[in-house]
């Protein structure tokens, strides 16, 4: 399956150091919707390149028009990346309602933006589900882009398939800029 994922890009980087493709930055985790650092590093990406974008650029809503400083990030390049997982992967379906049963849970625990409640979430389901690579959710931006949470014990099963520098006149960056109101001039 394939999935994207931003990041502020360092061509000089392997892959698994930090600016690389497939670096898990537990180290500068914390505050994410599933951070749990010292349990695992994840990576936050989603099925959707449009989706993956926008939530990279959903921090300048109301911002006014797209910039190019607003594809900058840490003093690198945003680079939108495609990651291979394979299908037989197990992931951990939290938009699918019979998971949801099956795991006690209600969709508004998924969807809270109440980090204390989705990280405690998503400790207990990396604990509950030792072979499970991921959780996957829906994107609070857009019900329909799913997104997934990738635990690092995926990482030896994940291949790089491409990797661009974001650029304002980019498809996947117009579009989800214009979802965010943030039109380019």
């Amino acid at each position: 399956m394939r999935l994207w994922r931003t990041l502020p890009f360092d061509r000089s980087a392997a892959a698994e150091e930090p600016g690389g493709a497939l670096w898990f930055p537990r180290s500068r985790q914390g505050y994410g919707r599933h951070d749990n650092p010292d349990l695992y590093g994840c990576l936050y990406v989603a099925e959707d390149a449009v989706s993956a974008v926008a939530e990279a650029l959903a921090a300048f809503r109301g911002a006014g028009p797209l910039t190019a400083s607003m594809l900058v990030h840490l003093g690198s390049p945003l680079a939108l990346v495609g990651l291979e997982l394979p299908d037989e992967a197990i992931v951990v379906d939290l938009d699918d309602p019979a998971a949801l049963v099956a795991e006690g849970l209600r969709p508004s625990r998924v969807a809270t933006r109440a980090r204390d409640i989705t990280q405690r979430l998503a400790s207990d389901l990396h604990r509950r589900h030792p072979d499970a690579v991921a959780l996957r959710w829906w994107s609070t931006l857009e019900a329909s882009w799913i997104n997934l949470t990738l635990f690092d014990r995926a990482a030896p099963r994940l291949a790089v398939a491409e990797v661009t520098e974001m650029r304002m006149d980019d498809a996947v960056v117009r579009d989800a800029a214009a979802l965010l109101g943030l039109a380019p001039v």
